[in-house]
């Protein structure tokens, strides 16, 4: 692993003599340390009778963050019971629902923290922002990477996404309507264009209907805006219209709008036609209001639900490097957290990981802010033990891994769970294999199935990459390592029931599957053969 960014911090103990040995004891998140009785030679002096507790990082064992990682262990727990022999469309909707588990436990805390934040736990402040910087990044995790929604419904998740996590115009909105005037207050059309900004075009018209009031001159004006708001098509997943279709009708009502810009019908109220340009997703108006929208990345999705509607996953790249290097300053660079999000968007899951990996800790005088590791190395976990069902489901439809590039540089990242250890030895067989350094490769892949490194409904594929070792002119596998991988044939083979009749399994699939378990216990038993006899030959 790597080291850690930080030099370690010295612990003063007090009363402990210079020159005199000490003994310690792990407790569960503390360390008792004494002095010892052993005395070096030349050693003179009474000893100390007193034991000393040390205790770190007193933060973590606050009742709010102790609940976090609990409830968070539970879940992951829970994950670990997901049927690995289910078929991938058939875990997508687990895997979102124990997401969207994990974001929610992570707000829950988020909420405790700030109602205690100032008054009685240091950092709470600082925490409460590394955990929502956390729970966006998980959550536009969820949308790419876990639900992976289609166009048209993608745009909406994104619009969740930011609606989210820009909430402060709630809080805005709701100082504006509690006042006497709402439609005079002073942020009134603050309220409006953030809600035009963020799609939320019912509340816009909620709020213009106010203004309308006060401005009967101008009624018909309002009614025409209000008009090209109630048209703005926005897709339905669950409805029957086509993809194709609801692109024709978002088209023509964006033509709509640009022939009420061009024929000036709101040029004598700048707020109207502010809205106007908006709905247009004229780009010189939206940079114009950065304020309001606060992030290049909100700056994304508004310019995508007024521009482009229908975007796919695989377009998200290019809009998302363009909206970014639009609204940030030519000579500001950008912060962890954008780097972050921009690799999620180009689905560059190696740099997503690295600059996971290498955000700075934030610290409290001289100790490091631990939770940021927890929390920060629990997302990528979560994406990246996904992310390995994806590689694994794409190697066995395919033969061929889609990504080596990601997979040769996990480096240290191969830690971080099992799934991401066995890919990444996986791969090393492969090259071992590719090398012709087959009692290495064979070494290496048997210990995959007999240490469990490799989820079981591998270990098929795993026992078929053993078939050319074992068709080889030498001996490659020994007596001994024969007997395994024929002790782990039938394990598998007697937990899968492979032999047997089955209901649910097509005729043509199981009969392949017998044939390779019938390959399979044929060339395990020529070698072993051919293993004992050469081991039995003695040379003169």
């Amino acid at each position: 692993m790597e080291e850690v960014d930080v030099e370690p911090t010295i612990t003063n103990i007090p009363a402990i003599s210079d020159g005199k040995h000490m003994g310690f004891a792990w407790g569960p998140g503390d360390i008792l340390v004494y002095e010892t009785r052993y005395k070096a030679s030349g050693a003179s002096g009474s000893g100390c009778s007193f034991i000393h507790e040390i205790r770190k990082d007193e933060d973590i064992y606050s009742p709010i963050l102790r609940k976090l990682f609990n409830e968070s262990h539970h879940i992951f727990v829970g994950l670990q019971t997901i049927r690995e022999d289910l078929p991938s469309k058939s875990k997508k909707p687990q895997f979102v629902s124990i997401s969207k588990n994990y974001r929610s436990v992570i707000r829950a805390c988020m909420e405790e923290l700030q109602q205690v934040a100032g008054n009685t736990f240091e950092n709470m402040l600082l925490l409460v922002s590394i955990l929502l910087a956390i729970e966006l990044i998980w959550n536009l995790c969820e949308v790419l990477f876990i639900d992976a929604a289609p166009a048209g419904s993608l745009l909406l998740h994104l619009l969740d996404w930011v609606r989210l996590h820009k909430a402060d115009v709630d809080e805005k909105a709701r100082e504006v309507l509690q006042s006497e005037s709402p439609a005079e207050h002073r942020d009134y059309w603050d309220v409006v264009v953030s809600y035009v900004l963020q799609g939320r075009l019912e509340e816009v018209r909620q709020m213009l209907v106010k203004q309308a009031n006060l401005q009967p001159a101008a009624r018909s004006m309002y009614k025409q805006m209000d008009t090209l708001l109630s048209k703005m098509p926005f897709y339905n997943p669950g409805g029957t219209q086509t993809l194709t279709e609801f692109d024709v009708k978002w088209r023509h009502w964006h033509e709509e709008v640009d022939r009420c810009l061009q024929d000036n019908s709101f040029a004598s109220n700048r707020h109207l036609e502010l809205i106007c340009k908006i709905l247009l997703g004229d780009e010189d108006t939206l940079l114009d209001h950065k304020e309001l929208l606060g992030t290049w990345y909100h700056f994304l999705v508004t310019r995508l639900l007024f521009c482009h509607p229908t975007v796919k996953l695989t377009e998200l790249h290019y809009y998302a490097q363009s909206c970014m290097t639009m609204f940030l300053d030519s000579r500001s660079v950008p912060e962890p957290l954008d780097n972050i999000l921009l690799a999620a968007f180009e689905f560059d899951i190696h740099q997503y990981c690295f600059h996971c990996e290498h955000v700075p800790i934030p610290s409290n005088g001289n100790k490091p802010f631990c939770p940021l590791n927890v929390c920060v190395m629990g997302s990528v976990v979560c994406l990246c033990v996904y992310l390995c069902f994806r590689f694994l489901q794409d190697y066995c439809a395919k033969g061929t891994f889609s990504d080596l590039d990601l997979i040769d540089n996990l480096g240290p990242a191969m830690l971080l769970s099992d799934r991401l250890t066995f890919l990444g030895k996986y791969r090393e067989f492969h090259k071992l294999y590719g090398e012709k350094r087959f009692r290495e490769a064979a070494k290496l892949l048997l210990s995959l199935m007999t240490a469990k490194i490799a989820p079981q409904s591998f270990w098929m594929t795993l026992l078929t990459d053993a078939l050319p070792l074992l068709e080889q002119k030498e001996v490659i596998f020994t007596a001994d390592q024969t007997y395994e991988l024929m002790f782990c044939l039938e394990e598998l083979t007697s937990s899968l029931n492979i032999t047997a009749s089955s209901t649910d399994r097509p005729m043509q699939e199981e009969d392949v599957e017998v044939t390779k378990v019938e390959l399979l216990r044929l060339a395990l038993a020529r070698n072993l053969a051919q293993a004992i006899v050469k081991e039995g030959t003695v040379e003169i």
